[in-house]
């Protein structure tokens, strides 16, 4: 189809180059069949339509020529030297139209994207198909592309595509400037493809993503669909249709704030699992129970007070329209620009002010404002804008939301395990005594480097080694997965955060706990680690020295060999 239109789009800008050449030709053709010559006996004759066309052809091209099949006369000289400048004139008018023609963005656009499409239907390996590739899209193809996770990106903005081409991935991108929205822009960037296993719809569009996610569940549903949104209603929208999981920036960085102030223990073992930079040990002894100040009551500002005030945490929310805001039982009126209104606010004796209004310039005035009152104050800032990025990293704000960020974290979490996600919901329906333990234990492992995490599902497919042992009669521990398979004696830095079995969870399950087909288990560690268990699980030999401490060779020969000598026994 794609091929087609590209066709029809260049024949329709030659139309008139050609229709010129062929009547160019045609005429002189014809001229030259007209005009009566002379052989070489003198007698009259006319030329034949093939010599007329070999003539023309030779001499409209400018190779050079010579006067066939005779010498010419004065007329055919005449007619040969029109024709001379016709034919020139009609090809460089023809030959300048296909340049121009190459040149429009519509066929540049097309081949682009038959192109794309191509590169698309040969990818013979998983794959996600990712919808914008501003900074949440960014950071996700980063992340799985680190992983050995291939791409597909599509986004309406050309400079992102260009950028996604030179950031030097270690994977091979395919990218396409289109708008994500229309179905056959999906279907060219691999919706339907077998080896596509989920749609990230990343767009700052929220009916854009809406339409993503629609198209994605009717054409495949089957297919794993991921959705940023910014407005409740859209929320619901994606969730009524059965979308795998939709993340809203504002209400995540609530719950992630609302952690902060009422469990900092917990709030810092959810921070480092999913977020890659984590907070020091040390922020959990700030202080922060108390009264917080709320600047800005839009999206952000609302879900935030709601949060907040489910924790009864106490608030006084500084807003300039304060006319839809009287049911608010402490409301001061202004942006918080301002000293007064900040003092009126009593930042003096609160722990915590958040900038949470939609200009970044007004947001940094808040937070070096209520500093200077305050210099105690945890602060928090809301960035807009990602250009601002440098003087938000440099503004010493205890918390910068960056939604882009806070979007694709979820995101990963999601991707990399969905047994995350869960373990997280669990955990947070504990207290942060059992939070200060479990951080304790995660900062034994590292505190500078970044935790990963990662989970084995016990079946054929996944862990073939520990299938065998179970076939066998065996009982296989979790302690397996955290021994060194280079020396037995030496434990991973890792260690189990949940395991699931026939839907019953077990949360921080112990290491002598045995394992049966079909369970799920959920590790958190270096990212070393998770590549040194894949050996034990996978490989039988190894499986056998972590377990045993021998190492011998377990093929057909050595098994049917050992068979016999237990025979003689």
């Amino acid at each position: 189809m794609m091929q087609n239109d590209a066709i029809y789009l260049l024949l329709r800008r030659l139309r008139m180059p050609l229709i010129t050449l062929i009547t160019v030709y045609t005429i002189s053709i014809l001229g030259f069949v007209l005009i009566p010559g002379m052989d070489d006996q003198g007698q009259p004759y006319r030329m034949s339509f093939f010599n007329a066309f070999y003539f023309v052809s030779f001499m409209g091209s400018t190779i050079g020529f010579g006067e066939i099949p005779y010498a010419f006369t004065a007329g055919q000289r005449m007619w040969a030297m029109v024709c001379i400048y016709g034919t020139v004139i009609a090809w460089l008018y023809g030959i300048g139209a296909t340049l121009a023609a190459l040149q429009e963005p519509v066929l540049s656009r097309v081949m682009r994207r038959r192109s794309f499409a191509a590169r698309v239907r040969k990818i013979a390996q998983p794959f996600y198909l990712v919808c914008g590739h501003g900074v949440t899209g960014g950071i996700v193809v980063r992340s799985l592309s680190r992983r050995g996770l291939l791409c597909v990106v599509v986004d309406i903005n050309d400079q992102r595509i260009d950028n996604l081409e030179m950031a030097g991935l270690e994977l091979p991108v395919p990218g396409l400037v289109a708008d994500a929205s229309l179905p056959d822009v999906l279907d060219d960037a691999g919706l339907q493809h077998r080896h596509c296993i989920g749609v990230l719809a990343l767009t700052n569009s929220d009916q854009v993503n809406l339409s993503i996610a629609i198209a994605s569940k009717l054409l495949m549903p089957g297919r794993m669909v991921i959705s940023r949104t910014e407005s409740d209603i859209t929320t619901a929208n994606l969730q009524s249709f059965g979308t795998d999981l939709v993340v809203d920036p504002f209400r995540a960085y609530a719950e992630y704030l609302s952690l902060a102030a009422h469990a900092p223990y917990m709030h810092l073992v959810y921070d480092w699992l999913l977020n890659p930079v984590h907070r020091p040990l040390a922020s959990t002894y700030q202080r922060t129970k108390g009264r917080w100040i709320i600047c800005g009551h839009g999206r952000f500002g609302r879900a935030l007070y709601r949060e907040f005030n489910e924790d009864e945490v106490a608030l006084t929310v500084v807003d300039p329209d304060a006319s839809h805001l009287a049911h608010l039982p402490h409301l001061i009126e202004g942006v918080g620009t301002e000293a007064r209104t900040l003092i009126e606010a009593g930042v003096g004796d609160a722990v915590g002010i958040i900038a949470g209004t939609g200009n970044d310039a007004d947001n940094l005035s808040i937070m070096m404002t209520a500093r200077e009152l305050n210099p105690k104050l945890v602060t928090v800032v809301r960035q807009n804008i990602d250009a601002n990025s440098l003087v938000f990293k440099n503004s010493r704000a205890d918390f910068v939301m960056e939604p882009g960020r806070i979007i694709a974290n979820r995101i990963l979490a999601q991707i990399k395990t969905p047994l995350l996600p869960v373990f997280i919901e669990q955990a947070l329906q504990h207290d942060d005594v059992w939070a200060h333990t479990l951080l304790n234990r995660m900062a034994s492992i590292s505190t500078d480097e970044e935790l990963d995490s990662w989970s084995f599902t016990i079946s054929e497919e996944n862990t073939p080694a520990l299938c065998t042992a179970i076939a066998e009669g065996m009982a296989p521990k979790l302690s397996l997965f955290l021994k060194d398979p280079r020396d037995r004696k030496r434990n991973l830095k890792a260690f189990p955060l949940l395991m699931r079995r026939q839907g019953e969870l077990f949360m921080l399950p112990g290491e002598l706990h045995s394992m049966q087909l079909g369970d799920e288990v959920l590790f958190c560690g270096l990212s070393k680690a998770f590549g040194r268990s894949q050996w034990t699980v996978n490989n039988y030999n190894v499986l056998q020295y972590v377990m045993t401490g021998e190492e011998r060779s377990h093929n057909v020969l050595a098994r049917l060999l050992d068979y016999y000598a237990n025979r003689k026994k």
